[in-house]
């Protein structure tokens, strides 16, 4: 008989059985949860991004009241002015009749 090659020292393997069921049901559990944080971040950002919509909305009409508001400040500023221009043209008015020139001389000084 051939001698046999090898380590006679070699460990002997025992060979287990696999609980595959067990390892599937793991692996379900943890998609399970893994799905479940999906949808709880998806319906975060669609809550974020209709507050967000609601937010650009806001700014937008706040935008327009400031634009309304410096618009009528400009015109209120150069109502002002214009006020303000008559006054002190009357006044000059009133000073050149006070001092005794005639309306014909002023109109000639105003070209």
């Amino acid at each position: 008989m051939p001698r046999p090659k090898g380590s006679k020292n070699k460990p002997k393997t025992i060979k287990t059985t696999v609980d595959f069921a067990a390892q599937l049901a793991e692996k379900q559990s943890a998609k399970e949860a893994v799905a479940a944080e999906i949808a709880s971040i998806t319906a975060n950002i669609n809550a974020l991004k209709a507050d967000l919509k609601t937010k650009k909305a806001e700014l937008k009409s706040i935008d327009k009241e400031i634009a309304r508001i410096e618009a009528k400040k400009v015109k209120a500023e150069t109502k002002a002015a214009e006020s303000a221009k008559k006054a002190e043209a009357e006044d000059v008015l009133k000073k050149l009749l006070a001092s005794g020139v005639s309306a014909d001389e002023i109109l000639e000084k105003l070209k």
